[in-house]
């Protein structure tokens, strides 16, 4: 079952291209990661995605609906299928934890009282390890505390599809592990599909079973698959360098000015901005 489509996405800001020709599908239960080096545009391509950037053309497609075709009532029906954790976790400080958990609920699940409300939010937060933090703010939990913290709220109404934006980022070997262990234990649980931006290499082999490469310098994407079959069998000096952490050729750059099949056009020499 194919709950996303991208077809021909192309992002820009104002007249600066920052990626072209995107197209992929993510089935129910995949974890997909959108991958590439520092200011290729990955988390503008997950924003894209979530309804908080339009794209300069193509199409994004929920269960057989033109996200950005819809109408807001429509599109207002399809965020309520989306959970999302964000880079900083953004929760909010004036809420405990478990108020935060349960702020997705109040907006998404009506059927519910207060009383099952915290239920379940105490339910989600003892599955990710917090079931003793209910109480605390934000202020008063680590790096990672908070990512599982956020990672619970994202998960609270049960979404068919989740976007995590770089959710190792900045947390250490064994943190990052534990969440990646979450988010397979999720999709297990529930069925759910997974979208994540990273360049954590342990996270890319870990949990992705497919994938997209993007690439600064020919803004295209250069790679389609899991990292596993990327790096057994990518031909592409950047991507194979990317995931053997290794320093790209000299001549990389000017081998991925065109991509296979694509014409050069002026936009193509533009920098990339950094997301």
């Amino acid at each position: 079952m194919t709950l996303l489509a991208v077809d021909g996405l192309e992002m820009r800001f104002g007249e600066r291209l920052i990626q072209t020709g995107i197209s992929f599908t993510i089935e129910k239960g995949a974890i997909f990661a959108i991958m590439g080096g520092s200011g290729c545009g990955k988390s503008t391509l997950l924003k894209h995605l979530v309804g908080l950037l339009p794209p300069a053309s193509g199409s994004v497609t929920y269960n057989g609906v033109d996200y950005w075709a819809a109408d807001d009532t429509e599109r207002n029906r399809l965020r309520a299928g989306f959970g999302m954790l964000f880079q900083s976790a953004a929760l909010w400080s004036s809420m405990t934890i478990l108020e935060n958990v349960c702020l997705p609920m109040e907006q998404h699940m009506p059927q519910l009282d207060e009383a099952q409300r915290e239920a379940r939010a105490h339910e989600m937060l003892e599955w990710v390890g917090l079931g003793k933090f209910a109480d605390f703010y934000p202020a008063d939990l680590s790096g990672g505390m908070k990512k599982r913290a956020g990672l619970a709220r994202a998960i609270a109404i049960e979404p068919p599809l989740l976007f995590l934006d770089e959710p190792s980022a900045g947390l250490d070997p064994i943190s990052s592990k534990r969440l990646d262990d979450l988010v397979l234990e999720l999709r297990h649980r529930t069925g759910a599909a997974v979208v994540f931006v990273s360049h954590e290499l342990p996270s890319l082999f870990a949990i992705a079973d497919d994938g997209i490469f993007l690439d600064a310098d020919s803004k295209h994407p250069i790679g389609h698959g899991s990292p596993k079959h990327l790096l057994e069998t990518t031909e592409h000096p950047t991507v194979r360098a990317f995931l053997n952490r290794e320093e790209p050729p000299a001549d990389a750059q000017t081998d991925a000015q065109s991509p296979p099949g694509a014409a050069p056009t002026a936009a193509s020499t533009d920098t990339a901005t950094p997301a």
